[in-house]
C-alpha cells in the first residue's frame, strides 16, 4: 500500500523511488549503452539502452502512475511521441484531429504519414453531434488537446471518450497544456495520454522529451514494439533532468496558474485588448466544462490586439517577457502562432479556425505577477498607432 495519496507527495516519491543499491534518494543517471549479461540463453532484465535504460524506467514508471496508466513511454521529443503514437495506424485509417492543434501535429500527420496512406479530417471536437457524424469506417481514432492550442478551446474529454468508446475507436489526448497535475485524461475515459515534456514537466526549458502514457495491456505493448523498433527514446540524462522538473511540478504550476489569473483578468479590462481566450475566465468558451475536467484553468493565455496596434512593435518592447518558441519554462514566454508555432497549417486554414495574424501567445511564468503584467502594458502602450 502507498504511503501517500496526494499528487504532490506522488510527483516526489512516485514511479520508482531512490536507488535500492546505494540508498541514493534520487535515480543515478545510468550513462550507458548496453549491460553485462550473466550467461547465453538467460533473459536479463537489462541487455540494450534502447529497448530499456533503468534511469528512463524510472521516469516512465513516474509519469504512468501520476496520469493513472498502465504504462509510460518516454520519447526524444514530444513529435517523437506523437510519431510513436501515429504509428499504431495502418493504410487507409483515418484519425480526427481538434480545429486547433499544435502545427507539428498538424504537419506530421499532413506531410509525413499521409505518405503512408494514413488521413485525417478537421473536426470541431466541442460539437459532439457533428463530431459523430463524421465517424466513418475508416476512422479509427480521435485526437484531441484540451485546452488546444493555440485558442485554448476546450473539449468535453469525457463525452468524446465515451463517443470513442461506442464506435471502438482510440481517443488521445494532448494533455501537455495541463499536465496530470492540472487534469487526467485517462480517468475521464480517454486510450492515450501524450506529453511534450518539453514544457511544464520539464519546467526549466532545459530539456528536449515527450512521454506517452496508456490505460491499457495490450496498447502497452503495442508501443513499447513501436519505442524499441523505431528507437526514438529519451537519454538517461534527459530523464534525469525530467524526473527532477516533475518533483517541483505542483509548486511550480500553482504559480504559474496564480499569475495567469492575474494577467488574463488584466488583458479582460484592458481597453486595448479585443479578445482573450483563457479558460479560467468565467465567459470563456468551454469554461464550465474546463472547471469539471481540469482543477483550474492552466498557465497559458491567448489574446488578440485592436488594429491600431503594431504587434511587431508589441513584441519588439517586451523587456522581461520572451520571444520564443515553446512554452511552460520558469520564465514567461510570448510567440506569435501564425509565423512561428502554426506556421506549417495553411493560411486559409489558420484563419478557418481563428488562428489570425494578430493572435499573440503567451506562457506565464511564475516570476513577479505585477512584473509580468507591468511588461505587458507597457508594451501595448507601445504598440498603440
Amino acid at each position: 500500500m502507498s504511503a501517500y495519496k496526494n499528487i504532490n507527495s506522488a510527483l516526489i516519491h512516485g514511479g520508482i523511488y531512490g536507488d535500492k543499491y546505494t540508498k541514493a534518494v534520487n535515480v543515478p543517471i545510468y550513462q550507458t549503452s548496453t549491460y553485462e549479461q550473466s550467461g547465453l540463453g538467460e533473459e536479463p532484465q537489462w541487455e540494450y539502452s534502447r529497448t530499456g535504460n533503468p534511469t528512463r524506467a524510472a521516469l516512465e514508471a513516474l509519469i504512468a502512475e501520476l496520469e493513472g496508466g498502465n504504462a509510460g513511454f518516454a520519447f526524444g521529443s514530444g513529435m517523437a511521441a506523437i510519431t510513436a503514437v501515429l504509428s499504431l495506424f495502418n493504410t487507409g485509417d483515418r484519425i480526427l484531429i481538434s480545429s486547433n492543434v499544435y502545427g507539428g501535429t498538424f504537419r506530421v500527420i499532413d506531410k509525413v504519414f499521409s505518405h503512408f496512406g494514413i488521413g485525417y479530417s478537421i473536426e470541431d471536437t466541442t460539437d459532439l453531434e457533428k463530431l459523430e457524424k463524421s465517424i466513418t469506417d475508416d476512422v479509427k481514432a480521435i485526437l484531441v488537446e484540451s485546452p488546444a492550442n493555440p485558442l485554448l478551446t476546450v473539449t468535453d474529454l469525457t463525452a468524446v471518450s465515451r463517443l470513442a468508446a461506442k464506435h471502438g475507436i482510440l481517443s488521445i489526448v494532448d494533455n501537455t497544456f495541463m499536465t496530470p497535475y492540472l487534469q487526467r485524461p485517462l480517468e475521464l475515459g480517454a486510450d492515450i495520454v501524450i506529453h511534450s515534456a518539453t514544457k511544464y514537466l520539464g519546467g526549466h526549458s532545459d530539456v528536449v522529451a515527450g512521454l506517452v502514457v496508456v490505460k491499457d495491456q495490450e496498447l502497452a505493448k503495442k508501443i513499447a514494439f513501436i519505442q524499441n523498433s523505431t528507437g526514438g527514446v529519451l537519454g538517461p540524462f534527459d530523464s534525469f533532468l525530467l524526473i527532477r522538473g516533475i518533483k517541483t511540478l505542483g509548486v511550480r504550476l500553482d504559480r504559474h496558474v496564480e499569475n495567469a489569473e492575474k494577467a488574463a483578468k488584466f488583458l479582460s479590462e484592458h481597453k486595448s485588448v479585443k479578445k482573450v481566450y483563457y479558460p479560467g475566465l468565467t465567459f470563456a468558451q468551454g469554461y464550465e466544462i474546463n472547471k469539471k475536467q481540469a482543477k483550474n484553468g492552466g498557465a497559458m493565455i491567448s489574446f488578440e490586439l485592436y488594429e491600431n496596434h503594431d504587434i511587431k512593435k508589441f513584441f519588439k518592447s517586451l523587456k522581461l517577457v520572451a520571444l520564443a518558441e515553446s512554452l511552460g519554462g520558469v520564465e514567461s514566454l510570448v510567440c506569435h502562432p501564425a509565423s512561428m508555432t502554426h506556421a506549417s497549417i495553411p493560411y486559409e486554414v489558420r484563419q478557418k479556425v481563428g488562428i489570425t495574424d494578430g493572435l499573440i501567445r503567451l506562457s506565464v511564468g511564475i516570476e513577479d505577477a505585477e512584473d509580468i503584467i507591468n511588461d505587458i502594458a507597457q508594451a501595448i502602450a507601445e504598440s498603440e498607432g
